[in-house]
């Protein structure tokens, strides 16, 4: 299978990106279609974070091109609150089968860390079909004496290195005690609030090095201010030249943030092989993956049971790091 907790701020060329969404023409002709028994009305699809991500983007562009074709509009509405609770709790309890939910990474982590969700992904919603992933980068500042993968792990073991992250339990943290876990390193988490503040400090030195998400990361890497020591994708990065994938150092090292869409569960099961199929169709659209290119993620597709594989298996690897590495909300 080809496969932001918050979201974040994006980098100008990616805002023009988004702003650009809701303007640009029809990428995808829309043929003639007979009624259907769904839906009868407008769809709204619940984005439990604020505007701004790459995720939300990525959401309204498929909103754009795939309204049309149901024959009825896809509202995209941002509900944030609680990192992500809020809006999926608000989908997971709805007895309405016209809402949608775009999902994300903070799906497989909070039921790890919190036992007052009030919901449960694998019962409460209905897998449709990923949409979109992107790694997260290791960076240190330019000047840092880290020059490569190998330095990192040498001096991570040695104890030498702080790391810094975007929070307490985000996917960024996570992946810094994974590779504590698996490695034997010893790097220091050091949790901000959220990329845009960590990425200074990184390039200042005040932190050894930052785990981070590559969209907001990249213009300082391409500007000389950082430097990528590796990324986290299966793949070498075109973007990012002679910069090492981590799953050289095992499989395990593979990790994304990743956006899916899911229906609440009166959604019909018509409805759902509607809607997969639709978004399958999108995601082969050339444009759609120069757009989505913009925001620094990859389009990812997948059959409904693929995503629910997927969820249950990255729901018990993150909860196995949670629990080996004592992690707790503060």
């Amino acid at each position: 299978m080809r496969t932001s907790a918050t979201a974040l701020p994006l980098p100008r060329r990616a805002m023009l990106g988004l702003l650009a969404a809701s303007a640009a023409p029809s990428l995808w002709p829309v043929p003639a279609r007979a009624q259907a028994a769904w839906p009868t009305r407008p769809v709204t699809v619940i984005v439990p974070f604020a505007p701004g991500g790459a995720g939300n983007g990525s959401v309204r562009i498929l909103a754009e091109l795939i309204g049309p074709r149901l024959g009825q509009p896809l509202v995209v509405d941002n509900r944030p609150g609680a990192g992500g609770i809020t809006g999926t709790a608000m989908v997971a309890s709805s007895n309405d089968d016209h809402m949608l939910l775009m999902g994300s990474t903070t799906m497989t982590i909070l039921p790890a860390l919190r036992s007052d969700l009030g919901y449960d992904v694998q019962r409460d919603l209905q897998p449709v079909g990923m949409i979109s992933t992107q790694p997260l980068v290791l960076a240190v500042g330019a000047g840092s004496p880290v020059r490569s993968l190998d330095d990192l792990v040498a001096r991570g073991r040695a104890g030498e290195l702080s790391a810094g992250n975007s929070g307490v339990g985000t996917l960024s943290h996570l992946a810094t005690e994974l590779l504590n876990r698996k490695l034997g390193t010893r790097l220091l988490p050091v949790p901000y609030k959220g990329d845009s503040v960590l990425i200074p400090d990184v390039a200042a030195g005040t932190v050894s090095m930052g785990v981070m998400n590559l969209p907001v990361a990249l213009p300082l890497i391409q500007a000389g201010r950082l430097r990528a020591v590796a990324v986290t994708s299966a793949q070498p990065l075109a973007s990012l030249p002679g910069v090492p994938v981590l799953r050289s150092l095992g499989e395990e090292f593979v990790i994304s943030g990743w956006a899916a869409l899911f229906a609440g569960r009166k959604v019909p099961a018509a409805g759902v092989a509607q809607l997969e199929k639709l978004l399958r169709e999108a995601m082969d659209t050339p444009a759609v993956r120069e757009r989505f290119a913009g925001f620094g993620v990859t389009p990812a597709a997948s059959t409904p049971a693929q995503l629910h594989a997927y969820v249950q298996g990255e729901t018990a690897r993150w909860a196995d790091v949670v629990r080996s590495r004592g992690i707790k909300l503060e």
